[in-house]
């Protein structure tokens, strides 16, 4: 077998026949069930979507998936114009939004926790995330945010008051990466699980738009200028704002917990910089 990509779920694996092993690295049979009937439940988009074919078990009790292969060549390898990229970007956020999510979305975890609570709205419950993984980062936060009790307060009450008329299926980890291109089409989106969920589709626009160049030069430029394409296709801009920073705090410390690596300095920047 080669290895031909890692992800934040597992490390996949060509088997040369038309499908790819996938070696999960904290998921265990009966997740991968759910993230398999999760997965068919994603209708006919203008790009592939992963599909898994068989699930067993490695001797330690982890999950390994037989899947189709998804042929293209990542985004960050694709000789494309940054003008094309940015359309890739926002054509896979608009395709997503005309899903419609079915009852596997509600049964995932997000960052390895349950999502959506028993009797809670979308809202709420992902209010109810930002609490739990804020008291995990909360001695970080407090000395890296400004006034970050007032901001975590602020953020949970919106969130909690937000009643959507639709669930859409949200992938939450549209990055470059993530993305295959055939020339610059979109041909498959890959790595499906970190935080996905049954949502909101302007959450995937407001964390696409952020993912689209995290650390380089131009990050900023680039951030701002697919929040305004995303408002001008009808997301509202203050809700990208306070998805980003829910993203934020549920996901700071997420690789490291004492606060060390990039990914940390990201958060805390989009949590000093935002509007409130």
């Amino acid at each position: 077998m080669e290895l031909i990509g890692q992800g934040m779920e597992g490390a996949v694996y060509d088997l040369g026949d038309g499908r790819v092993r996938k070696d999960w690295f904290e998921r265990r049979p009966d997740d991968v069930r759910l993230m398999q009937a999760f997965l068919d439940e994603i209708p006919e988009l203008p790009f592939r979507t992963p599909r898994i074919r068989e699930i067993g078990a490695a001797d330690n009790g982890l999950a390994i998936s037989i899947e189709d292969k998804l042929t293209g060549t990542p985004l960050p390898s694709a000789e494309v114009a940054e003008s094309d990229a940015l359309d890739a970007f926002v054509t896979v956020v608009e395709a997503l939004s005309t899903t419609t999510a079915g009852p596997a979305g509600k049964g995932l975890f997000v960052l390895n926790e349950p999502f959506w609570l028993p009797g809670l709205s979308w809202g709420e419950s992902f209010a109810a995330l930002v609490r739990r993984r804020a008291e995990a980062s909360y001695r970080h936060f407090e000395r890296d945010v400004t006034n970050f009790a007032a901001l975590l307060d602020s953020v949970t009450r919106r969130l909690a008051s937000i009643e959507l008329e639709k669930l859409s299926i949200v992938h939450g980890d549209v990055c470059p990466p993530n993305l295959l291109m055939d020339g610059a089409r979109p041909a498959a989106l890959l790595d499906w699980g970190f935080y996905s969920m049954a949502g909101d589709n302007t959450l995937d626009a407001a964390l696409a738009a952020g993912f689209f160049d995290m650390y380089g030069p131009e990050a900023r430029r680039l951030d701002t200028v697919l929040l305004k394409r995303f408002e001008a296709l009808g997301h509202d801009r203050e809700r990208m704002y306070l998805y980003r920073q829910a993203y934020a705090i549920t996901s700071a410390t997420i690789y490291d917990a004492e606060a060390g690596d990039g990914h940390y300095q990201w958060c805390v920047a989009d949590l000093n910089r935002l509007p409130r």
